[in-house]
């Protein structure tokens, strides 16, 4: 019995290798060109600033963390109370960079990223899935799980203004001037607001949960994704489909999902990862696939996969990403 045991895990790891290789042969992404450890098992919530400068992960070995993206430096702990780690359900950079947002289930902090400092404390309406920052970090815009988005004053607490969905919104965005709110809900439909006046400018329906937002800067072009569903670039003018980028179908476990998408300054191309470690680089009114990576797995011969949580642009042709497996990647 022994002997066949022994065998039985020679086959399996013979097995396994030669479909890693397999699917190495046949991957046309490419490898990202540096890459470090920011948590020892593993990464839940990740955010980059517009500039990729700076990074904040939720690990789950060191709870909250905010880092330096450049030199590979961890700055400053960003857990919400002293001695304890922070279970972070979302972060987020304010547009310029100057202060950053975490969030637990119902507790928001404000921080200065040049100090690592808190700014304020605030508790939330609801639970926290999802969270953007205006510009100076003056109000939050958070996805709730009472079918709700609001927009909070984060310097002086309370709710501004409600945008209503059907079921949890699951994602948010916001336009760098502070001027329009995208929402994705359980409720598989994605919704563009006025911010000052709460009307809906633009609905549109997908055929399940939509669970990836993103805004260009200038508000001009929206990016929405549905789990193991279809993902649009839409032209937020008209609300007309600019295109449908590929996606792998499936059930809502196994189907592959768009996990985090990002939007050039210019808003000429769109950087989008999926939570099977796939990186890609996108023209935004063709929807030519400009460039792939596929971040590497932890261990590498283990049949566990990635999802890609936060990307930026660095410019000159330079880009960051923090992958679920607590690895962060320079790409090029």
């Amino acid at each position: 019995m022994t002997t066949l045991c022994t065998i039985y895990r020679f086959l399996k790891t013979v097995v396994i290798l030669l479909f890693a290789l397999t699917l190495s042969a046949c991957d046309n992404a490419e490898k990202p060109s540096d890459q470090w450890e920011s948590a020892v098992q593993g990464h839940y919530t990740a955010a980059l600033s517009s500039d990729g400068k700076y990074g904040i992960v939720g690990s789950i070995q060191h709870g909250a963390s905010l880092w330096d993206m450049q030199r590979k430096e961890r700055l400053f702990n960003l857990n919400h109370a002293k001695g304890q780690f922070t279970l972070l359900s979302a972060a987020a950079f304010s547009p310029e960079g100057r202060y950053a947002a975490t969030a637990s289930d119902r507790t928001i902090v404000l921080w200065e990223v040049a100090t690592g400092e808190p700014v304020w404390f605030w508790t939330s309406p609801g639970d926290i899935l999802g969270m953007a920052l205006t510009p100076n970090g003056d109000y939050a815009a958070l996805a709730l799980d009472n079918h709700t988005a609001v927009l909070f004053d984060i310097k002086n607490g309370g709710v501004k203004r409600t945008f209503n969905h059907n079921e949890k919104v699951r994602s948010i965005a916001i336009s760098a001037d502070g001027s329009h709110l995208l929402t994705g809900s359980d409720d598989f439909i994605a919704r563009l607001w006025d911010i000052q006046s709460a009307e809906v400018l633009k609905s549109w329906r997908h055929e399940n949960n939509v669970i990836t937002t993103a805004l260009s800067d200038d508000g001009r072009y929206a990016f929405t994704a549905a789990q193991a569903d279809q993902a649009n670039i839409w032209d937020t003018n008209s609300g007309k489909q600019l295109s449908t980028l590929p996606i792998k179908k499936g059930s809502y476990i196994m189907g592959a999902a768009y996990t985090v998408a990002r939007f050039s300054s210019n808003g000429q191309k769109l950087m989008t990862g999926t939570n099977s470690q796939l990186v890609q680089l996108w023209d935004v009114k063709t929807a030519k696939q400009l460039k792939r990576w596929r971040i590497s797995k932890k261990e590498q011969w283990k049949p566990t996969s990635a999802a890609v949580l936060a990307v930026a642009f660095r410019g000159n042709n330079r880009y960051v990403a923090i992958g679920s497996n607590g690895l962060s990647y320079k790409l090029q």
